[in-house]
């Protein structure tokens, strides 16, 4: 009786799960009904089998448009932001109803949002190094967590809001696309303006015949360089501190 009441259970959030995302009544049912009976073969409990019922709804594809099937009205919307604002700029937009498909060769957001079921997504960030990226994935893929971009060592994770906040997931009313695709922070800005200042002096030398090509360059890319652990340095120093202040 346990087990029928508990399978009954995780089928009922599961179908929640679906109808949530605006999935027809006909495929969740006969989704259902597949995998009732697969369980009826193997007799293994639903959550055993499948994992939790949200993150499996995710994996299922329910809570976004399939691939196969485009949305032909989507919006569609490519942004970036510095590593000092990304995770708060992911929460403002992915609370817009913006998904993140993936992340460009320069590191930006390509995005884009349903007009025909709209929802709120969460991310997060993970540091997913070659000796970290099993068990990260190990981690977060069965709490309905999907990879949905990288850059550098940092991987971008994904996942509907529905899967933890059920119909509050679901987005009522659309706002504006921004006008924006650039959002920096103050540290940010800092970085990106001595980097000019370096580039730029080394453009104005090359200019002038102080300096060869060869020279611009390889100062261009010592630049980058510099301000990529310039910037790393300081969010390793931020994230430090904000554990420390956590700490009781």
């Amino acid at each position: 009786m346990s087990t029928t009441t508990d399978s009954d259970r995780y089928f009922t959030e599961l179908t929640d799960a679906l109808r949530t995302a605006g999935v027809p009544g006909e495929q969740i049912t006969a989704t259902v009904e597949d995998l009732r009976g697969h369980l009826a073969e193997t007799g293994t409990p639903p959550e055993e089998e499948f994992g939790p019922a949200a993150g499996f709804a995710a994996q299922l594809g329910g809570l976004a448009p399939r691939p196969a099937e485009p949305d032909e009205q989507a919006e569609n919307w490519t942004w970036t932001a510095d590593i000092f604002n990304d995770r708060r700029m992911l929460a403002v937009h992915g609370d817009q109803g913006w998904e993140v498909e993936s992340l460009d060769s320069l590191g930006r957001f390509v995005c884009r949002r349903s007009a025909t079921a709209a929802l709120r997504w969460e991310y997060r960030r993970e540091v997913i190094g070659a000796r970290r990226r099993a068990k990260v994935l190990a981690e977060l893929e069965p709490e309905g967590w999907e990879l949905c971009g990288e850059w550098l060592v940092y991987g971008y994770f994904k996942r509907p809001r529905a899967a933890t906040a059920g119909p509050a997931g679901a987005l009522e009313a659309r706002p504006a696309t921004p006008l924006r695709w650039l959002f920096l922070s103050r540290r940010g800005k800092v970085a990106l303006a001595v980097w000019l200042v370096l580039v730029g002096g080394a453009m104005a030398a090359c200019f002038i015949g102080a300096l060869g090509t060869g020279g611009l360059a390889i100062t261009i890319a010592l630049a980058s360089m510099f301000s990529a652990l310039f910037t790393s340095h300081l969010e390793t120093t931020k994230g430090r501190v904000d554990r420390g202040r956590s700490t009781p």
